[in-house]
């Protein structure tokens, strides 16, 4: 009995063991793929920021050179109103529109586009007399007290 007893210890020792080095193995794989996947985070967020950055340059670029011409408020404000109107053209561009159909949510059957562009309208109950609030100005301020 004492080396079938033995025996099991080994076995669990053993099992232990390598459910250890597996881990360590796994561990170590990740915090490879981490650090990698981290570095590209970081050169993603500084092109970013340069981007912006390039962004603001050409603005101002765009805002001097009219300036030439037009008195500065003039300049400043119709820069702003481009920058403006290309931001609101990409967030439109951006976001789906019922207008356009999306292979997740095609266009409802006997639709045009112009119809599904519009949702419809819920349907609300009338009111009920005598129900809530008085709707009725004239009836304000002459109830029974």
């Amino acid at each position: 009995m004492d080396r079938i007893d033995r025996m099991e210890h080994l076995d669990k020792h053993l099992a232990d063991e390598l459910a250890q080095v597996a881990r360590d193995a796994i561990r170590e794989e990740l915090r490879e793929q981490t650090r990698k996947q981290r570095r590209t985070a970081a050169l993603y967020a500084a092109s970013g920021a340069v981007a912006l950055y390039a962004g603001a340059a050409l603005a101002l670029t765009v805002g001097l050179a009219l300036a030439l011409g037009l008195p500065d408020w003039a300049a400043a404000l119709i820069t702003a109103a481009v920058l403006g109107a290309l931001a609101f053209a990409l967030r439109n561009a951006a976001r789906p529109s019922a207008s356009r159909p999306t292979p997740d949510r095609p266009m409802p059957e006997g639709r045009t586009p112009e119809e599904a562009a519009v949702p419809p309208m819920p349907k609300v109950a009338p009111p009920v007399p005598g129900a809530g609030a008085v709707t009725d100005p004239a009836a304000r301020g002459t109830g029974a007290r």
